[in-house]
Order: structure tokens, then sequence, then C-alpha cells
């Protein structure tokens, strides 16, 4: 593969990866070069478990693999072709179909050969054709000028798509990565080696999680950890050794104490035992903060029963022999996990009194466990095991859904880790419904989860039947009723805590298109009253000639760029109408008055504040809090639209020496009463009993609202303090202010401007 995916690209003189692979148990990763795979040795691989497969496939695609990739070498030394080979034999480890072993050796030569995919359709079909296209990263498409981190981000939106059409995509790409974190030894740049092993830690591993392969998940994340933490991984690696060497056959000892448990209590089950990797140590020991001597999981036993309810039996039987290790239990039967996964985990003080895990579950369920989502394509006793995992998992549906509302491949490379790397915790609907969840999810990640039409017009949550605030964090166990509106359209507030990725594309894309429209309503009025003001008639047709000449790409994109502050109302009329050679002046007023005609087009439109959102085309500086009856002047922002200040703050200083980026507005007094504004008092309160309680009745009863408060200063006698009060206008924070100085603990209440 391409050096985007952690291999060098393959030429006779420049080799590409290696063999080699890490033992868990070694301290430092070793490389080793073991004899490369024959053809026959794959093909009684896949005849061993699928007697009727295509023999003559396999070969003629191991032939034409090898033919292709001629003389290119790997950073080992060893013929290229060794690395397909190698892929397609981890694929036969998980029994998979002809199709899928056939793609494995043929998925580099599209890209790294000058075989094209007309050429592997017609010599192996589309089926076969259709996988490698969809393995192949199509690195040719890319820009030069894209940083890694976009060819990255492009690279995963590609093997997004292609993986959505047939997950077999997946299963190739996690063997081909595999293969090269096997390798990555020979690589001599370190700092190239710690970028493969990263991007394998955050999107590799992560995906063999969610399809539920758990075994290339594990030595994924452990050859990664290897690289980018060496030191942590030997030391683990030692502790390990030294726990061996005390306990000698400690594993084998525990597991036959289990069996004879159960039997004694009638349960028939196979018992065996291993030690968790030293990668899964580590991360346990970082998010648990705990030591390495306190877990509890470092020896992890799997109990095989022949049903469900002899899962529970057993349960029964070990929580009734051995105490349990407090809060370790978790039934992933009656709630499986999204990848599918079933079993019931429990922690004991065991025999020995070794504190260990234990998982139980039956065959079916550990083969799944075992293979995931390539459990669906396995061969058992000579047939196909049922391939109902080619339907789109929940997972893969909703990354789907975060790719479409992106804005860029950055973006989504963003909300797909967010959606990727969280624990998770189940919630239920009223109708008992699960929702799997990120832990630290909220009601507004719920409603995105049930359905984005819920997401965007969620107003309220009731959690467990209360009605609770949106950022409440959800746990698990909690039955959550989303309340809707459909005149509730997302807040950009929502997006300062939502965790999902869903969530957080769906409320940028709100953003993004109300921005948009704003920066356009903004824009087309600056740009009326600058016509206005020189004597010329507008018209949007009338902007055609300063398009090209301003480099947009149409006129509604040249009258947004005007709006958002990026091109001056000067800069259109010089262009369109050179012969007024009109110097920057103090710009126009333009009045924020609701648009009274829904024709933006017309000349009387009016720059609508109202239905702005702050935030986006017009904001209220923070500095001196402009209110309705306040005079007020706009200072145009680049990217930001409008920042309205009042007439003597402080801040317009700043501005003295800039006049085109200033804009008299005024408000429309008329239409400025169903709004809320917020105004900022600051007051000194006696310190004693009530006073509190006092203001805030004062300020309820003229129809106020608290939104903060701040002490800034106590003494024994007196609190000096700043609230922030949601009121209509001027004159109502007015009323408020005479009412507080009336009250006899309140000592004085001025209107504040910072």
């Amino acid at each position: 593969m391409s050096a985007d995916g952690g291999d060098v690209a393959p030429t006779a003189e420049t080799p590409s990866g290696a063999a080699a692979a890490v033992a868990v148990t070694d301290a430092t990763p070793k490389r080793v070069r073991p004899a490369m795979m024959r053809v026959f040795e794959l093909v009684e691989r896949v005849k061993a478990y699928d007697p009727e497969a295509d023999e003559d496939l396999v070969n003629r695609a191991y032939v034409y693999s090898m033919k292709v990739h001629g003389a290119q070498t790997r950073a080992s030394g060893d013929p290229y072709f060794s690395h397909p080979l190698e892929v397609a034999g981890i694929l036969t480890g998980y029994r998979l179909d002809t199709a899928t072993i056939v793609t494995a050796l043929l998925h580099d030569t599209v890209e790294d050969t000058l075989a094209s995919i007309d050429d592997i359709e017609r010599v192996f079909g589309p089926e076969i054709a259709r996988l490698v296209d969809g393995v192949t990263k199509l690195s040719r498409l890319e820009l030069q000028a894209q940083s890694d981190k976009a060819k990255q981000a492009e690279n995963f939106r590609k093997l997004l798509l292609a993986m959505s059409e047939d997950i077999r995509v997946l299963l190739v790409k996690l063997a081909d990565r595999l293969h090269n974190m096997r390798t990555l030894g020979f690589i001599p740049k370190p700092e190239k080696r710690q970028r493969i092993a990263r991007e394998t830690m955050e999107i590799y591993a992560p995906l063999a999680e969610r399809i539920g392969m758990r075994r290339i998940q594990e030595e994924l994340e452990d050859l990664a950890f290897a690289q980018l933490n060496t030191d942590a991984r030997e030391s683990i690696v030692l502790r390990l050794q030294a726990l061996r060497a005390r306990g000698q056959d400690v594993v084998a000892r525990i597991a036959d104490q289990i069996v004879a448990t159960l039997a004694e209590e009638g349960v028939t089950a196979q018992v065996s035992g291993r030690e968790k990797t030293p990668y899964s140590i580590w991360r346990k020991t970082q998010t648990k903060n705990v030591a390495f001597e306190q877990l509890s999981d470092i020896m992890a036993f799997r109990v095989i029963v022949a049903d469900t309810a002899e899962c529970y039996r057993a349960l029964g039987v070990i929580h009734s022999r051995w105490p349990v290790v407090p809060g370790r239990f978790k039934d992933y039967i009656s709630v499986q996990k999204p990848n599918g996964y079933r079993s019931l985990h429990t922690g004991i003080f065991g025999p020995e009194r070794q504190r260990i895990e234990i998982q139980i579950r039956t065959r079916d369920m550990h083969d799944v466990a075992e293979s995931g989502v390539a459990a669906h394509w396995s061969y058992k006793d000579g047939r196909p095991a049922a391939a109902d995992a080619k339907g789109t998992y929940r997972w893969l549906r909703e990354l789907l859904d975060i790719l479409e509302h992106a804005s860029n491949p950055e973006e989504f490379l963003e909300h797909t880790k967010l959606e990727m790397y969280q624990d998770q915790c189940f919630c239920f609907t009223p109708k008992g419904d699960l929702i799997a969840l990120p832990r630290g999810a909220t009601p507004v990640d719920f409603a995105y989860a049930v359905h984005s039409q819920v997401g965007d017009h969620c107003v309220g949550a009731k959690i467990n039947g209360r009605m609770m605030p949106l950022r409440t964090a959800l746990a698990n166990g909690d039955q959550v009723e989303i309340v809707t509106s459909k005149a509730q359209v997302p807040s950009p507030t929502w997006e300062r805590f939502v965790v999902t990725g869903k969530a957080r594309a769906r409320i940028r894309r709100f953003i993004r298109a109300q921005q948009r429209q704003q920066f356009i309503d903004l824009g087309r009025s600056i740009l009326q009253k600058a016509f206005k003001s020189e004597g010329y008639e507008y018209a949007d047709k009338s902007l055609e000639g300063a398009v090209k000449p301003l480099k947009a790409e149409d006129i509604e994109d040249l009258i947004e760029r005007v709006g958002a502050g990026q091109t001056g109302e000067r800069e259109v009329l010089g262009i369109l109408f050179p012969e007024s050679r009109v110097p920057p002046k103090p710009p126009n007023v333009v009045s924020l008055r609701k648009a009274k005609s829904k024709d933006h087009a017309s000349s009387h439109a009016q720059v609508p504040i109202k239905g702005l959102i702050p935030g986006m085309a017009i904001h209220y500086a923070g500095c001196c809090h402009p209110l309705p009856g306040d005079r007020i002047v706009g200072i145009v922002t680049t990217g930001r639209g409008v920042t309205v200040h009042t007439i003597d703050c402080d801040t317009l200083e700043q501005f003295a020496d800039q006049p085109a980026r200033w804009l008299d507005v005024g408000w429309d007094v008329e239409d400025a009463s169903g709004e809320a504004f917020v105004g900022r008092v600051a007051m000194v309160v006696r310190n004693e009993s009530g006073s509190l309680g006092a203001l805030s009745t004062v300020i309820a009863k003229n129809a106020g609202n608290i939104t903060n408060l701040k002490i800034v200063n106590r003494t024994a006698e007196f609190w000096e303090m700043i609230i922030d009060v949601e009121v209509r206008d001027v004159k109502h924070l007015t009323n408020v202010i005479a009412a507080l100085r009336a009250t006899p603990v309140i000592n004085s209440a001025e209107r504040a401007r910072g």
C-alpha cells in the first residue's frame, strides 16, 4: 500500500514493509523473517474449512499477483508479493469465503502495479473487482497540496464508503494493516513508524473492535503500543513475567478448580484462561487510575457452556462459591454490545485468592466474540454460515450520516473518532428500545441517536420520569423520553456539551446553513444602503460584474462575503462604478429592522435582526451589552459579520483609524419588545440574611430574569456583585435598577459596561 497507509510504496529499488511480529511476552519488539507461504499451503488452508472452494480461482490469483508485483521488494528484502500472501493467510484463520481470500491476494495490484480494475474484472469477475476497488486507497486522486491529516481523512472517508457496500472490504483492510504492523520494525524512520502506529491506534483498532474482531483489535493495539510507548510496555511485560515465574501453572490450576466447581452443580463447561495484553493492562491502569497490582482482570477465564440458561446457572454457581469484586458484573447477553458481542462478565476473588475476571458464554457467542462480523462469512462443516452481516451495522449507518453532514474530510474524521472511541453506556426509550451511547452522552445525543429529526426538534428530556436539563450526563439504564416541538431548531450552545459525532455533525451543519443565510441577508442590506447612499438603484443582478474580479463563485457568494466582512461594500462599488471613485468613509446607516417583505431582492429589504441568532451574523458585544434604546454602532469583523457596540463603548477606540469597518446601525423599537437581551448591573448589597432573596424577588417582580451572578468582592458588611439580567430594552433595565435602588438591603445599583 502507499505511504499514507503505513507502507513505503513498493518498487524494485524502494522496499515497502517487512515480515516481523511482536510477541506480547517479549519486552521489546523483535523482527523475524518466516519462510514465505507457498500456494499449495494457502489452498490447503482454504480447502480445510471449505472443501467446495474454487481452487483454480485461488491459484490464478496467486500467479497473477506474483506476476504483476514482479521484482518489487519490501524493506526486509523479501519479495513484495509476500505481503498480500500473508494477508490472505491471516484471513484463512477466520475461515473466510474464497472471494475474500482472492481479494487479499490482489488488494495491492491496482495501486502498486500496472494492473487496472478493468483487468481484474476481466480475469476474476465483477465481485472480486468490486472488492479490490473498495480496498484500494485511490491515492492518485489526492491533491499534492493536501496535508497528511487531510489525506488520512480522505482515505478513511473512501474506506467507509467502500465498506458500507460490503464489509468484507474492511476485513481485508484490517488484515492488511495487521501484517503491516507486524513488519513495522523494518521501516527505518522512527517518525514514520510513530505516525503509522498512531493511525493504527486511532482508526484501525477501533474499527476492528466495532466489528467484533477482538484478536485483530488486541494485536493492532499492542503492536502500536510497542511503538508509541515502548518504556511503559516493557515495564508491564516485565511485571507479567514476574507474575508467571511466581505462579508457574496457576492459570491451569484455577481453570481446573472452576471446572470442578461447576461440575459439582451439574454444569458442564469448557474453561480456558489467558493473560490480558500489555496495552489493555496499561489502559486500565490509566483510565481507572489504579496500580498494576490492583487490577482484577490481568487474568481472564472463559467459561463455555451449552446454552443461554446454562450461562446464568454457571454465574450463580460461581457467585455462590467465591466472593464477588463489587461493581465488576456486566450482562452483555440481555444487553449486547453494538458489535454483536454477548457474554456475562464478572470479577471474583477466585481460587487461590486471585483477583480474576470470568466471561461466561455459549459456543455461538464465543465464535462471534472471537471473529465478530467475520463469523458471518466463515464456513462450518463445509457449509457457509448465513451472511446476514452484509446488512449495514447501525454504527456504520451513523458514520455514513456523519459523512453526509460533515463539511470536509478532517471534520468527518474528528466526528468519527468521537463516535468510535468512548466506552458505552446503554439507555432506553419509553418503549424499551435500547440506545447505545458513549460515556458522558446527554439527552441531545440520545435524541439524535433515535432519529435526526427528533434531535433537531428536541426541547427537553425526561430522565426516569423527571424533567432534566439537556446537558445532563446519562447513566447506564436510564430511561429517556425526548420532548419535541416543531418550532425548535438546533441550538449552537448544544455543541458545547454533546459527545457523539452524529449530534455534533448535525448541529454544525445547521449552524453553517443558518450562518450563511444570515450573512446573505446582512450583506444584501449593507449593499442596498451603500448603493442608495451613492444614488444607484440596487438589484442582485447588478452585482454580476464584480463576481469574477472579487473571485466569488456567484452573486450569492459575493453577497455572503460582504455580510461576513470578507469583502467591503466599497470594493464592490469601486469595481461596478469605477467612474465614481468614492473614497472610503464612515459608512451608511443600516436599520436593524425586521424585514417586512419576504422578497429579499427588494430594495426595501432590511436586516432581520430579530431573526438572527446571536453568534452568527450579528454579535452583541460583551464589553458594553447593548440594549434596544441605546445608540449603537456596528463593527464589521472578517468572517464574523457585525459586532454591535454602544456608541460610547471604550472598545471603539481600537477601530478609530479603520472607518471602512464602521457600520451605523439602529434598533427597530416596534419589533424589539418580544426579544430578551442581557443587561449587566453592578451593585453593592448588605451582607445580611435574606439579601440575595430580596434582590432576586425585586428583579422577578419587575419581569427580569437573572442569567448570571458573580460576587467580585466581599467584606464583613457588604458584597459587591455583577448580575446579568434578561430585559426587553434600556427602559426595562432602568426600571429594574430603580426598583433595586429602592430596596433597603441594596446600597447601590448601576448599569455596568464591562
